[in-house]
């Protein structure tokens, strides 16, 4: 069996000293020397050309000073970057001149960028050369607040460049503390927050000249949109949702006068009663199941309802919801139950 073959197998990177190798390294440099047989721990020594053999005696291996041995490790990534960087001025070269070509051609005014990371980029790029109008509408009530470590800095980064910002979010966000908390280092002249009880998905539309959709459900996925049309289509239908939101400084419409039910519960009631089951109506409205379930159970016992059933029945007698049809209903046929 030949020296190699015998040689331990690492078990760290290739350009990685493991725990032994450190401290023989080190007696070899105070010793000037280090028999071979004591290397057998830490082959990584020899393999990273630290130490080499004793032209005296190959039983022992001589130290190689550590400046010496970090210029001849750093020679292979040192050659790597260089090239990199030659293959990177070519691509530059060679692409840079046609860039002018490719924008004319409104099929590539629509790129698919995939992986989260890769989205916050572009969307931080926008960010960074923002200075007009900044258009959000976001789904739910907890995620767009979640990343507001990332979000108010790019906010408060495009109103020192002369942006000004209208968001849209869902009648659910009103209770989130993290709203109030964002709203309270924004100027209030430079945002406009409106509601509604529910939205279409996720967009961000920055300076009427290029928008940002998802492309797919777990948001993962999305479209870096340039093109004029499609920029004008969704910038009219967010002003459409904008003239039926509620600002946020105006309550919501409550439910019948001497109901207790609250706004987010009239939403619930409508949608119950159109047959949507619990887990519908909390995606719709942004709220998680549970919530949903509580306002459901609060429902019932504000209506003094013994059933899912019976509720149904009374949300419509007492003209908190209508469902669609509900006009052409005949008594005979009853009120629809109320899914679960």
């Amino acid at each position: 069996m030949s020296r190699d073959e015998e040689k331990p197998r690492h078990s760290h990177g290739a350009l990685e000293l493991c725990d032994s190798a450190i401290p023989l390294y080190t007696e070899a440099l105070r010793s000037g020397r280090i028999a071979r047989a004591d290397l057998t721990p830490a082959p990584c020594l020899i393999d990273m050309a630290l130490v080499h053999p004793d032209p005296r005696d190959d039983a022992w291996m001589r130290p190689v000073p550590p400046s010496a041995a970090l210029a001849h490790l750093l020679q292979p990534i040192t050659r790597e970057i260089h090239e990199r960087i030659r293959r990177t001025a070519l691509l530059a070269d060679s692409l840079a001149p046609l860039a002018s070509v490719a924008s004319e051609d409104p099929n590539l005014a629509i790129t698919v960028i995939e992986g989260k990371p890769q989205i916050r980029a572009a969307v931080g790029a926008a960010t960074a050369e923002s200075s007009g109008e900044v258009l959000t509408m976001q789904p739910g009530s907890t995620r767009p607040f979640n990343q507001m470590p990332e979000a108010l800095p790019r906010a408060l980064s495009m109103i020192e460049q002369g942006a000004s910002l209208r968001h849209i979010y869902q009648h659910s966000a009103r209770y989130t503390p993290r709203l109030k908390e964002y709203l309270a280092q924004v100027p209030a002249d430079r945002l406009q927050v409106r509601t509604v009880e529910q939205t279409v998905e996720r967009l961000l539309v920055f300076d009427h000249a290029v928008a940002f959709i998802p492309a797919n459900a777990k948001r993962d996925v999305a479209l870096e949109i340039r093109h004029p049309a499609l920029i004008r289509f969704l910038i009219q239908m967010y002003e459409v949702l904008w003239a039926q939101a509620t600002p946020l400084t105006e309550p919501l419409r409550t439910a019948t006068p001497g109901t207790p039910v609250t706004a987010v519960q009239r939403s619930i009631a409508r949608l119950l009663v159109e047959g949507h089951v619990d887990d519908a109506v909390a995606r719709k409205l942004g709220i998680s199941v549970r919530t949903c379930r509580s306002h459901i159970a609060k429902l019932m016992q504000a209506l003094n309802a013994s059933s899912r059933t019976h509720l149904g029945a009374l949300i419509i007698q007492s003209g908190i919801a209508e469902p669609d049809g509900a006009a052409a209903r005949t008594d005979a046929e009853g009120p629809p139950p109320v899914s679960g």
